[in-house]
């Protein structure tokens, strides 16, 4: 749903607030993210999702770090995990390097967006820049070894003081082992991959369905696309292939 402070969520298990802090200043973003918050906090929400996009985008001014770190601080947290990976659109992160497809990410079409190229595809290296602490690498071996071995790998980056840990990723069963592992942890933030992880951890304790927010409609509908990313253009000429279509 759209933020709007007032609305109370009724028989749902989860909520979802849709806010426009991907490219504002960073102490907008951070105003708009930690508002939304407070609403979540009186809802009684147990975790705290903050989803960003599966090829990172930001600068060495934000909006991802910012927006964690504000978010850490408003709950208290001192530890929290990087995982933007998204295996099934080929956005997968090996060694703490983010690939769109078989690409590293500095040399995909990211490289020339229009508000955040991205010259850097080393996630650690990329979160430091505009966060507040050190970000380690949980390498896909660990993962490969199942939730114990995950978990141990994360109980040493904090213990060894680093703030931010950084998921390898590179299939589905990656993400389900990252959901089981951090389906407690009160913020977690990372693309629409780890949702999902978490979201078959939740189903299995037998959280009810969440209440359908929207329902389908009939009638005619239109499809607009204002960017001009790479991925965006393909997407746009294959529509065009099958429906009709105007460019302004």
């Amino acid at each position: 749903m759209m933020f709007q402070p007032g609305a109370q969520p009724e028989g749902c298990d989860a909520v979802v607030i849709s806010l426009k802090t991907r490219s504002c200043p960073a102490q907008e973003a951070i105003k708009q993210s930690l508002a939304a918050l407070a609403w979540l906090k009186k809802q009684g929400c147990q975790q705290v999702y903050f989803k960003y996009c599966s090829t990172f985008d930001s600068t060495a001014e934000g909006n991802i770090g910012p927006v964690t770190d504000a978010l850490m601080v408003a709950l208290d947290t001192s530890f929290t995990v990087i995982s933007p990976a998204l295996p099934v659109n080929g956005r997968t992160v090996y060694q703490g390097y983010l690939f769109v497809m078989k690409h590293l990410l500095a040399e995909s079409g990211m490289r020339h967006h229009p508000i955040n190229p991205m010259t850097d595809s080393y996630l650690p290296r990329l979160m430091e820049a505009q966060a507040q602490g050190r970000c380690g690498v949980i390498p896909a071996q660990a993962l490969d070894e199942g939730v114990a071995a995950t978990r141990a790998a994360l109980s040493r980056l904090q213990q060894e003081g680093y703030r931010y840990a950084v998921l390898d990723a590179l299939n589905e069963r990656h993400l389900e082992i990252q959901g089981e592992v951090l389906r407690d942890t009160p913020l977690v933030t990372g693309g629409s991959g780890l949702a999902m992880g978490l979201a078959r951890q939740w189903a299995k304790r037998g959280a009810s369905q969440a209440r359908t927010a929207g329902y389908p409609l009939s009638g005619r509908a239109v499809v607009l696309s204002g960017s001009c990313s790479q991925m965006t253009n393909q997407q746009v000429a294959c529509y065009r292939q099958h429906a009709p279509h105007t460019r302004r």
